[in-house]
């Protein structure tokens, strides 16, 4: 299984694309989350959106589902195809009523349904997606009173949506679940109101941040490089294997 960032900015960053990923895996494509810029994303990967086979969506802001529409049109009226979209089911109505609707509906289409074959998603059940994929997701606090959801992938990688900083939880997945990798959204401004921010991660024992790869950073990133301790930063469009995101290193981001 391998990961390849289309993009690792925060929702207001400009310099790089909203934080969603591309997951391979048994010559099956997953895209986690389609925001504004994901369609932009793809074009400078030089790929189309008919090479995607699945799309997971953990919450309904616009940096995860903003491209969506576009996304939708094309396949339908391009290629011709109705893709997978796993979606929790606690966020299907808001992500067509409040997100969707209005743009995608028209005769004869009105429901979700007409552009995507669902797959409803509960918290705490694995869902299989190819031989070498499986996920599961949890509910993680971002926004209060909206749901969001962080992945749980292949039994082993923790994949960050948008949430607060959780030490709880991290702690927990390493120490009860064997969790040996973490892909964790960062904001550099203190403190993390709705994200986890660098200085509370700074705070985590030295061998939990060797596990912790940051994403979702705004367009001065750059000016923390080698500010992260034993953290390191994912770069967009590069292709991550399983293994190697799995292998804990000392050396900082």
């Amino acid at each position: 299984m391998n990961i390849q960032m289309l993009g690792t900015g925060s929702a207001f960053a400009k310099d790089f694309y909203n934080n969603n990923a591309l997951i391979y895996a048994s010559g099956q494509t997953l895209m986690v989350d389609c925001g504004i810029t994901a369609p932009a994303a793809l074009h400078a990967l030089g790929k189309r959106p008919d090479e995607v086979d699945a799309l997971l969506i953990t919450h309904i802001h616009g940096d995860h589902v903003g491209g969506l529409e576009e996304f939708a049109f094309r396949m339908k009226f391009q290629y011709h195809k109705k893709p997978v979209l796993y979606v929790a089911a606690s966020l299907l109505e808001p992500l067509w009523e409040n997100t969707l609707k209005g743009g995608l509906a028209q005769e004869p289409w009105y429901t979700l349904e007409d552009y995507f074959t669902l797959r409803l998603m509960e918290e705490n059940v694995q869902y299989t997606l190819a031989p070498d994929l499986s996920f599961e997701i949890m509910q993680t606090p971002h926004i209060p009173h909206k749901a969001s959801y962080s992945l749980y992938i292949n039994e082993h990688l923790f994949y960050s949506a948008d949430m607060r900083f959780n030490p709880q939880l991290l702690h927990r997945l390493v120490e009860e679940r064997g969790c040996d990798a973490i892909l964790h959204d960062c904001q550099f401004i203190a403190p993390g109101a709705v994200h986890a921010c660098l200085d509370e991660l700074l705070t985590l024992p030295a061998e939990m941040q060797q596990r912790i790869w940051l994403m979702h950073y705004a367009d001065n990133q750059p000016e923390f490089k080698g500010k992260t301790g034993a953290m390191r930063f994912m770069e967009q469009h590069r292709v991550y294997s399983e293994v190697e995101l799995a292998t804990s290193s000392t050396q900082a981001g």
